[in-house]
């Protein structure tokens, strides 16, 4: 009974102790394997996250040399030159610019107008048959630049001191600008009612001056003309101020 004890203690014993070192190896196996696979999955994981990083990071880097390349050197160049607003900045041209220099260019080619003159027109004298006892005066510009027929001529027949009337009521709303080869007219009605002054009297040379700006006066050299025959004029008689047209003339 003894020796069955032993023997039965013994082979617990033997059993305990293999259970023990089947224990032990499979807790070493288990933690290698752990530790290995930690550690090697670790710098993979790293290096497959480098690797997945690196294209989005040369994407990134090559956008932004793409972005500094389409917006052009340091000053953006390429914007500056589909830009109208940054050409007419460096060029210093606008729309603006070239059209109002357009505009002050026509002006300038027309020129301040000069007031006409001898100098600049060829006057001219003529008798009509309507309305009676009226002259016609016709002043064209025969210079290269427009003149301004200012208010009326100033006439004297002969050798007469005074100045011919002038037809205030024949003013008209603008004065009348002459360009190169234009003309003017302003009629001439010789006598007032009769027995109103003076007996008529007759003339053959006519002076015309002409007005500046300024009404009082005249400017520039006149022009002398020779009056068609048997012409007479009193002091009750007048001269209208120059119009555009001669109808508009001759209606005084």
């Amino acid at each position: 009974m003894r020796s069955n004890r032993i023997r039965t203690t013994v082979i617990a014993a033997t059993a305990l102790l293999a259970a023990l070192s089947l224990t032990a190896c499979g807790g070493d196996n288990d933690g290698t394997s752990d530790t290995g696979k930690s550690g090697a999955s670790a710098p993979a994981a790293n290096s497959s996250a480098k690797q997945s990083q690196s294209p989005d990071a040369a994407s990134q880097k090559d956008g932004t040399d793409a972005d500094a390349a389409a917006n052009g050197t340091s000053d953006g160049t390429s914007n500056g030159t589909s830009n109208p607003d940054a050409d007419a900045a460096k060029t210093g041209k606008t729309d603006k610019g070239s059209t109002g220099s357009t505009d002050q260019a026509g002006s300038s080619s027309k020129g301040k107008s000069d007031a006409c003159t001898g100098g600049n027109t060829k006057t001219s004298v003529s008798k009509v048959t309507r309305p009676i006892n009226h002259l016609l005066l016709t002043v064209t510009n025969t210079g290269s630049t427009s003149c301004n027929a200012y208010y009326a001529p100033k006439l004297r027949f002969d050798d007469a001191q005074a100045v011919f009337p002038i037809l205030e009521d024949s003013q008209p709303q603008a004065v009348v600008t002459l360009n190169p080869g234009e003309s003017a007219y302003a009629s001439i009605g010789l006598t007032g009612e009769p027995g109103a002054g003076p007996a008529p009297r007759k003339a053959t040379h006519l002076q015309v001056n002409f007005a500046g700006r300024s009404p009082e006066g005249s400017t520039g050299s006149p022009a002398e003309l020779n009056l068609p025959a048997n012409t007479v004029w009193d002091d009750n008689g007048f001269v209208t101020y120059w119009q555009t047209e001669m109808s508009d003339a001759l209606q005084y």
